[in-house]
């Protein structure tokens, strides 16, 4: 965890800048007695979020169509993933049949 000023001085944003992706609800930080209190996760988005502003010059509007899009990709994928863990736990004929019945990959 780390605080609000080791986070703008890491990363390199404007504080308004940072404020206004708070309010967006596009970073969640924790609100503490002392300010804000930004987990790895709340890094990581803020790291991605000046990744694809400046490679990729996307203004706010497409920022939040990327953001949103992303996050359903990563939320597809956790599901996946928890399908493919309860799959595993099947009993190797149910998973077989699982098998037969998916449609081939045309690739």
């Amino acid at each position: 965890m780390i605080g609000l000023d080791e986070l703008l001085s890491r990363v390199g944003v404007e504080r308004q800048e940072l404020d206004r992706w708070i309010d967006n609800r596009w970073v969640l930080p924790q609100q503490h007695a002392g300010g804000w209190v930004f987990h790895e996760v709340d890094i990581a988005r803020v790291e991605l979020i000046v990744e694809i502003r400046r490679e990729f010059a996307v203004d706010e509007d497409g920022l939040s169509l990327v953001l949103g899009l992303l996050d359903q990709v990563y939320g597809l994928r956790r599901q996946l993933r928890r399908l493919c863990d309860a799959l595993a736990t099947q009993p190797e004929e149910v998973r077989r049949a699982i098998g037969r019945a998916l449609p081939r990959d045309p690739l």
